[in-house]
């Protein structure tokens, strides 16, 4: 019970800190468990959301930690950071889950979301969800038109990742270099949703 209220102490310590150098340095420190062993590397990883969340920890290192860690209550903590480039780092970082992927695909800043959705463990249906926004910028339905174009027919990624690229094709904003390229998509889906686009643009 003393340790726990210890290590709530010290938590609540880090967490109003004002000391930026000792917040950086607990930021860069390499934390393994089989060097210090499972309770110490417990209450390191605890102390060290404690410094993601603080905000006078300077913002080079919480990109650091928000690119680095592969600790998910860091990653959730600094996914709601006030600066865009921490939250961004994060949308990149692989070990990033697919439902804080999914959260950050909804940021309010584009580069964030499209960080997101370009992460290999971005869900299909976020995927889908930004191919069929009118609001996906052109580079990014372009990274989408392009998602899955080698899988083999009849697998799950096949279907899925047509249905993604046949919504990029169906976007108001997908470029025309990308809508020509999916015209000779392996999808009949694809193709044909492609080539409506290109049809009914050259009518206009």
């Amino acid at each position: 019970m003393e340790e726990d209220k210890t290590l709530t102490d010290e938590y609540e310590r880090l967490r109003h800190s004002t000391d930026s150098e000792e917040l950086s340095r607990i930021a860069r420190e390499e934390l393994k468990k089989e060097e210090v062993g499972e309770e110490e590397f417990a209450i390191r990883s605890a102390l060290l959301e404690a410094v993601a969340a603080n905000k006078l920890t300077p913002k080079v290192d919480r990109i650091y930690l928000a690119s680095a860690s592969s600790f998910p209550n860091i990653l959730v903590r600094l996914s709601t950071d006030e600066d865009r480039e921490v939250r961004k780092a994060v949308a990149a970082n692989k070990s990033s889950k697919n439902w804080l992927l999914s959260k950050l695909a909804k940021d309010e800043d584009e580069k964030v979301r499209e960080e997101a959705i370009k992460n290999p463990n971005c869900s299909w249906k976020a995927k889908l969800d930004a191919a069929q926004n009118p609001l996906s910028s052109p580079q990014l339905l372009r990274f989408l038109s392009e998602i899955g174009k080698g899988s083999a027919e009849g697998t799950k990624e096949f279907v899925l990742s047509s249905m993604v690229r046949s919504s990029a094709a169906r976007n108001p904003s997908c470029p025309q270099d990308a809508l020509h390229s999916l015209m000779g998509d392996n999808s009949p889906e694809v193709r044909k949703a492609a080539e409506k686009r290109v049809s009914s643009d050259n009518v206009q």
